[in-house]
């Protein structure tokens, strides 16, 4: 994720611009008289009050509201303030309220760097980025729900946000709003906010055992949450007996860690990565060696973590990054603050060198996109490239393979522009097979799709991005505009897209939906769904390219 952005803090809810309410045009002296009548039956789309949309959780009632027939809360706490005595320690419960908490506006965003933020206009533009405040009381769930109370049992969708494991929050971008997805599908669509970074994910178990887990209490917060749809989401009219986990980019990694999370085993039912497929975590000793060098840059010692705790998280969040780049610059790797196999919270890595077993039984969907990156996006210059400057660009990543990849990419996409190549070279589904493969060896089916549409935005140079895909299988191409162009083109796609995904949700299997045929994945033929205007589903179309990685 981008994270140069315009230096203000972009809200978004009940306003006209988020929710496409525009205002009714009125009745004129030369509207007919059916026009008249038509304007007197439209009523407001927005309802609430008192007595509207009033649920109960295991800690005190929620209101929220109800916006074209679907009933909406957002911010229903579901852990308590991990500020304090409670950082870096497992969440907690939240406290239990009296009166009727207000779900009607967005939990804060977990602590993050928020430093130019929205520098980048062109991105700015492009993702609709959405930030309130910010606190370390950011444990919060938002749910939509087509009605409350009514005794049925909906299929519900979890959505983690991505961001790696260090930005982002549940609604920052519009098309994660999940009321279309719920009218469509008639299903329950969660989204939350979790710990990020060094807040969910600096590991001092070595320092001190009594932080034994704090190298993975960002994942324990979704755990947390997934608990809290097990035990509330009846109310909200959805069934806890079918849950699907979905995210994209560091989201979709969430995903890959919970299915061998053994706290998180049960509480879901269908897993769905976009473009994150995360096939290893952290080591037990890079992740403590980390944590080590927080306390040192912070001058303090194994007994002095309860000063860690009560820093202003700001101060505490920049020594950490200090701490992280000198371990980078001294290992020379990417090192940084993500979830750790610690041996208990995660015993193993999720997918390498084989899968957990405690995902065996989950079907999973996975989704990468043509072009996760689009050099020639924000520069128009680049669109004339040859594949000699093609080579050159990506020879500091492959080295001396570049050469030989980048042909082995053209011959095998022959229309492709050499940016395109590029982008595809630099966007590569190495991981996503991988994924698969690893995957298919279990006994519930793995779904693969290469999302390959084309937006008609900044001269057709944006491309099949990184993100793109999101906005497609909740039917929301229309709401998030500055992805697709809204109209009726990208929406034919995502009503196929939506509609798969709701199958897949119902029975673990996306057929009937709209798209061709979709035959479950297998490594020795690569099946995967090309999601495009004519969407087709071919046997492992860049195989013969990919091979020149290895």
């Amino acid at each position: 994720m981008k994270t140069n952005r315009r230096d203000f803090i972009q809200k978004m809810g009940l306003g006209t611009a988020a929710l496409g309410l525009g205002t009714p045009a009125l009745a004129t002296s030369s509207s007919s008289a059916e026009e008249i009548a038509d304007d007197k039956n439209d009523g407001p789309v927005l309802q609430i009050g008192d007595h509207i949309a009033v649920a109960d959780t295991a800690y005190g009632k929620v209101r929220g509201y109800v916006l074209r027939g679907i009933t909406t809360f957002l911010g229903i706490p579901y852990g308590a303030d991990t500020s304090g005595e409670n950082r870096f320690m497992p969440p907690q419960k939240p406290k239990p309220w009296t009166t009727i908490y207000p779900a009607i506006w967005w939990g804060n965003t977990a602590p993050q760097n928020m430093e130019k933020r929205y520098a980048n206009a062109y991105y700015s533009f492009s993702d609709h980025w959405n930030y309130d405040d910010v606190s370390e009381d950011c444990l919060r769930i938002n749910v939509w729900t087509p009605a409350i109370n009514d005794g049925k049992k909906r299929p519900v969708l979890v959505w983690l946000h991505g961001g790696g494991y260090t930005n982002g929050n549940g609604i920052e971008q519009d098309g994660y709003h999940g009321e279309n997805f719920s009218r469509k599908g008639d299903v329950v669509f969660c989204s939350l906010n979790h710990r990020l970074g060094p807040m969910g994910y600096a590991n001092f178990a070595g320092a001190d055992k009594r932080f034994s887990a704090s190298g993975n209490v960002g994942m324990l917060d979704i755990v947390a949450a997934l608990e809290w749809v097990r035990d509330n989401i009846s109310n909200f009219g959805g069934d806890p007996g079918n849950v699907t986990i979905m995210g994209q980019s560091g989201g979709g990694a969430k995903v890959c860690v919970l299915t061998a999370m053994p706290s998180a085993k049960g509480l879901f039912h269908k897993a769905v990565p976009l473009s994150g497929s995360s096939l290893k975590a952290t080591e037990k000793e890079v992740s403590e060696k980390l944590g080590a060098y927080v306390l040192k840059e912070a001058g303090l010692t194994s007994s002095e973590m309860e000063v860690l705790q009560k820093m202003p998280w700001k101060q505490y969040y920049e020594l950490a990054t200090r701490a992280m780049t000198k371990l980078r610059e001294e290992l020379k790797a990417p090192v940084g603050f993500s979830p750790v196999v610690d041996g208990t919270y995660l015993p193993q890595h999720p997918y390498e060198p084989a899968a957990s077993s405690l995902a065996n039984d989950i079907p999973m969907m996975i989704c990468t996109t043509f072009n996760e990156m689009a050099p020639s996006r924000s520069d128009a210059t680049l669109e004339n490239i040859d594949l000699a400057g093609v080579k050159e660009k990506l020879k500091e990543r492959f080295g001396d393979k570049t050469s030989n990849i980048v042909d082995s990419y053209a011959k095998t996409f022959p229309d492709k522009k050499p940016v395109e190549i590029w982008s595809m070279v630099a966007s590569n589904r190495q991981n996503a097979i991988a994924l698969a493969d690893s995957k298919s060896k279990q006994n519930a089916p793995v779904y693969l799709a290469w999302f390959g549409w084309q937006p008609p935005l900044f001269d057709n140079r944006m491309r099949a991005f990184h993100c793109i895909d999101i906005c497609f299988w909740f039917d929301n191409t229309d709401l998030m505009y500055t992805h697709t162009g809204g109209g009726a083109r990208p929406r034919r796609l995502a009503a196929k897209m939506s509609a798969s995904l709701l199958k897949f949700m119902r029975t673990g299997n996306p057929n009937g939906g709209g798209l061709p045929a979709w035959t479950a994945y297998h490594s020795a033929n690569g099946e995967t769904m090309i999601l495009d205007d004519q969407s087709v589903l071919k046997n492992d179309p860049d195989r013969e390219a990919r091979k020149a990685f290895v």
